[in-house]
């Protein structure tokens, strides 16, 4: 055994607390270049991984990794990466530079100014590169051949679109409406073959790569200048038909480049859709006038023996009902059936009403399905709202409605390639929708060529799983936490756990409303049985009912408290094979430590453990489709998640090596803390250290909550201007500790919970000679920022409070409105998160007890409120009857209101902010800091966008 002498040994202690306290602690100025791991992608034949670092703002790096050499490449800001389904080429593009894209929209300057994009082709195999510049955008077959298509930009063509348009046409990009005519070029990667095609709109491969799909446009005839000033002095007649330009459809025969024109009229025509074998295809399109307020659309189906025009006169075609343009065909997997959208047809608005001479106004009734707020927030989407129907391909003519407005929606069986379908219906549950939360379904098997309906569950409060070949349809119910599996052939229901004492529920569910289920994990082949997860473990339930069910995982999670989930590594697979290995997700409840197991679903013995440990990750595994490749990010509180390589996971190789920066900074320590409250319950917290930490200082410390986050001990938590949550990291590097503790609730007490948890967690940490019992502040969002709201009604312990986006009132925010759903906010209080668990006629002394704006006057805690005018969640006046109250009652309390933003922070330059002044007011009251002038002096309205208030002061708030 290795001795060291004493001198020697303290010596070597000090050296380390020498090199820690060198460490710099985070500031506000390192937020944009800290990185993060992006998403990956695995060539088919794993030789290959791809992988985005992300900057928070600024430019971001692709890396290309060869698995086999295990060296890679770095592309400056490219993205959109692909690689062909053969492996041997890699295609993306490459972005002007983030500051000159900035710089575009901050001057509000046309798109043309910026440089186009960027188009890379890599031949993987002799790392030979191409690049070709000007692309608006590219193409390739997903599963099939090493071709690419690209659509060239138009840089004769001079844009009259202003900045804010060209922020519309990126949101759009993938969608190939209203595109301006430009060259097309389709390239065969793999002898160089090409070709181009003139004044091209729109285009799409087959997913086999044999077909290529593309829509010209006719150019307009260019017109004398003199024409145009005279057609500029004529008043436009509205009423005179605008024709569509001409457009064609053409399909390529990617093995000679041939070209067939399909179609070719004044119109508009998109939704370009094949089969999987390309022998079919189908579109949508119109050839009304182009100014028509109502358009009549038609659906167009090609294959080599049959053609087809469907349209509102089409054989049984619901009265008054026309193509949809706002649902794509789709081809069932062996092509017989092709499904698509129909609809009631839209009423043309009255543009002859003047609106000065008319009413406008919202009317609600109680005869109302959906409150009007439900129905506003819906209304683009409702107006697009389209139902499906069906074609036997054999008989294209005749189409089969299979869903109406009393059916909302459809899904498609055994990848369409069923004669039924399943319809949902909500129509029974929609009103009282708003106090429970949760919709009803009544579910039917449909008739996909008579559309005959038969119902085999009613107003399920569940989720029904048809089984990949759709000869059952598997399902939970909520109500009474069982398993039901419906034989669609002898249309008969039996309860899969009948019998088992284990629960299927959440154990710890602890709302006052019946639990959910903890998932079905998928089929084995044949629709042989169905995989159900308990807390722990994985069932294996046989569909035919026969069989008794059996425990795939052995016991062995519950044993350990260790929860498995089963991967799905290949989406084309859509059930799991009984036989063969398979791999599983594991964590464990306790340590919190996560890992990799494997088993089979035959199997009657323990999963074997293949990777555990002490950092959380693998949750993202991914794997090469022909190959034993996989890829998988690992993290801790300490280490940046990285990006991992494995064979079998018999050995790892660490990938990339992000955030290098983060040894330059005094980073923090992740420890579990368990205690036991007041009445006896067992709970777990986690507690941040700095890295620097020294147990003979006192430090100060902040509690941030919301309900349980303890799983969350090895995550990374990156210094970032958080949209709401306790920049972690960052007080943690400037010495303060933070605490996170858990809590569970006691239906109609919720306030009285958070009493019970947080505040014995803090006392119980505050027996630590290290914690500074005097100093310690609290902050929360939403749920959190209501707990923080409460506390501080209830004693004097925190020296100070930060409460996000609150509910203060439960009275009034019963009645109020999320608005980013138009959900009213009834059903959080009787049977989701606030846990009141009863109507406020029912038990008014609950919301009360409840609702911290009645106890306002107890407070002593100095305390900031967040609370912003576009708030989508929780009524903003909540902040102002807080702010108001503690106004009049004389306490000190500031009110930050971010003018157009959301519940929770999305503008950068606002989460920047809210960092600055969350650090400024926890380090005055916890550091004995000076005070910035917005907490002295505040910042009146006259000053606003020119004085921030971040000056330090001798002046006391």
């Amino acid at each position: 055994m290795l001795k060291i002498k004493p001198l020697l040994f303290y010596a070597f202690l000090l050296t380390i607390n020498f090199i820690s306290a060198q460490k710099k602690p985070l500031d506000h100025s390192v937020y944009d270049a800290w990185q993060s791991v992006g998403s990956r992608l695995i060539s088919n034949d794993g030789k290959w991984l791809g992988y985005y670092v992300d900057a928070q703002e600024g430019d971001g790096n692709l890396y290309l990794y060869s698995t086999i050499n295990r060296n890679q490449q770095k592309f400056p800001r490219a993205s959109k990466l692909f690689i062909t389904s053969d492996s041997k080429f890699a295609l993306f593009t490459v972005k002007p530079f983030y500051k000159e894209i900035k710089a575009v929209k901050d001057k509000k300057l046309k798109k043309n100014k910026l440089v186009k994009d960027s188009l890379y082709i890599i031949n993987l195999s002799n790392q030979k590169i191409e690049k070709l510049n000007n692309i608006k955008s590219f193409k390739a077959p997903l599963k099939g051949g090493s071709y690419v298509a690209y659509l060239l930009e138009n840089l004769k063509e001079k844009s009259t679109d202003s900045a804010k348009e060209d922020d519309k046409d990126d949101a759009k990009e993938d969608d190939d409406k209203n595109v301006k005519p430009s060259e097309l070029v389709v390239v065969n990667l793999s002898n160089g073959q090409k070709q181009s095609f003139q004044n091209v709109v729109k285009y799409q491969f087959s997913e086999n790569g044999k077909q290529l799909a593309f829509v010209t446009q006719k150019p307009e005839e260019k017109k004398d200048p003199k024409d145009k000033d005279k057609e500029k002095d004529k008043p436009k007649d509205k009423s005179k038909p605008k024709k569509y330009a001409v457009q064609s459809v053409n399909l390529v025969n990617l093995e000679n480049f041939a070209v067939n024109k399909l179609l070719e009229e004044e119109g508009d025509f998109a939704q370009l859709t094949f089969d999987k074998s390309a022998n079919q295809f189908a579109l949508t399109g119109t050839t009304s006038a182009e100014n028509d307020l109502v358009k009549d659309y038609n659906l167009y189906y090609f294959s080599k023996n049959k053609k087809a025009v469907l349209n509102q006169k089409s054989p049984k075609m619901p009265k008054n009902w026309v193509i949809s343009e706002n649902q794509a065909p789709n081809f069932s997997k062996d092509g017989k059936q092709l499904y698509f959208g129909v609809a009631p047809k839209p009423i043309a608005k009255d543009t002859t009403l003047i609106t000065n001479d008319h009413a406008i106004l919202d009317v609600w009734s109680h005869n109302d399905d959906y409150l009007k707020t439900i129905q506003l927030k819906n209304l683009s989407k409702d107006l697009k709202k389209s139902y499906d129907a069906v074609i036997q391909t054999q008989n294209p003519e005749i189409l089969t409605a299979i869903t109406n407005p009393k059916m909302d929606s459809i899904a498609i069986i055994n990848e369409g390639n069923a004669p039924f379908s399943v319809g949902i219906s909500n129509n029974n549950s929609r009103a009282e929708f708003q106090w429970t939360g949760a919709e009803k379904n009544t579910y039917f098997i449909v008739n996909n060529l008579s559309g005959e309906t038969t119902e085999f569950v009613k107003n399920l409060n569940g989720r029904v799983y048809p089984s990949p070949l759709g000869n059952y349809m598997v399902y939970f119910n909520r109500e009474d936490g069982n398993w039901y599996a419906y034989n669609v052939v002898k249309k008969s229901t039996f309860q899969l756990n009948k019998g088992l004492q284990v629960k299927f529920t959440n154990e710890e569910f602890d709302m006052p409303d019946n639990p959910n289920a903890y998932g079905l994990e998928g089929f084995t082949d044949h629709d042989f049985s169905v995989i159900i997860k308990d807390r722990y473990d994985l069932w294996e339930f046989f569909l035919d009912g026969k069989s008794a069910p059996k425990n795939i995982t052995n016991g062995f999670g519950r044993k350990n408290k260790i929860s498995f989930d089963m991967y799905q590594l290949d989406k084309d697979i859509k059930s799991y094979n009984r036989k063969t290995e398979m791999y599983l997700f594991a964590f464990n409840e306790e340590n919190k430590q996560s890992g990799i197991f494997k088993t089979k679903i035959e199997a009657s013995k323990n999963p074997e453990q293949l990777q555990m440990g002490d950092f959380y990750g693998y949750k993202n595994l991914i794997k090469a489709k022909n190959a034993e490749v996989y890829s998988y990010t690992k993290e801790s509180y300490k280490n940046s998640p990285d990006v991992y390589v494995s064979d079998y996971f018999k050995t790892e190789h660490q990938v990339s090596k992000i955030n290098p920066q983060q040894n330059s900074y005094n980073w923090g320590t992740a420890e579990l803390v368990s205690w036991t409250t007041p009445k006896g319950y067992s709970s777990k917290g986690i507690l941040y250290k700095p890295e620097n930490f020294d147990p003979n200082k006192k430090y100060p410390m902040i509690v941030y909550f919301y309900e349980k986050l303890s799983d969350g001990l090895n995550r990374y938590i990156a210094p970032a201007p958080t949209p709401s949550k306790l920049n972690i990291p960052f007080f943690v590097s400037n010495e303060y500790l933070v605490f996170t503790p858990d809590i569970s609730y006691e239906d109609g007490h919720p306030g009285q919970s958070a009493v019970e948890f947080i505040n014995s967690g803090v006392e119980y940490l505050k027996k630590n000679s290290w914690v500074n019992g005097d100093k310690i502040g609290i902050q929360g969002q939403s749920w959190g920022g209501y707990q923080v709201a409460y506390l501080i009604t209830h004693n004097d312990m925190y020296a100070a409070a930060w409460s996000g986006a609150p509910v203060v009132n439960m009275t009034s925010a019963y009645g109020g409105i999320r608005w980013s759903t138009g959900m009213n906010r009834q059903f959080q209080y009787e049977k989701s998160q606030s846990r009141i668990g009863k109507t406020l006629w029912e038990a008014p002394e609950l919301y009360i007890e409840n609702s911290p704006l009645f106890h306002l006057d107890k407070v002593r805690t100095p305390v900031v409120i967040m609370s912003n005018d576009k708030d989508g969640a929780v009524p903003w006046y909540q902040g102002i009857e807080m702010f108001t109250a503690l106004r009049r009652l004389d306490k000190k309390v500031w009110l930050l209101n971010y003018n157009n933003d959301d519940h929770n922070l999305t503008k950068r330059q606002n989460r920047k902010d809210i960092q600055i002044r969350e650090q400024q007011f926890f380090d005055y009251y916890l550091k004995d800091a000076k005070a910035p002038v917005w907490m002295t002096r505040g910042i009146p309205s006259t000053l606003k966008g020119k004085d921030w208030g971040f000056e330090l002061t001798d002046e006391k708030p």
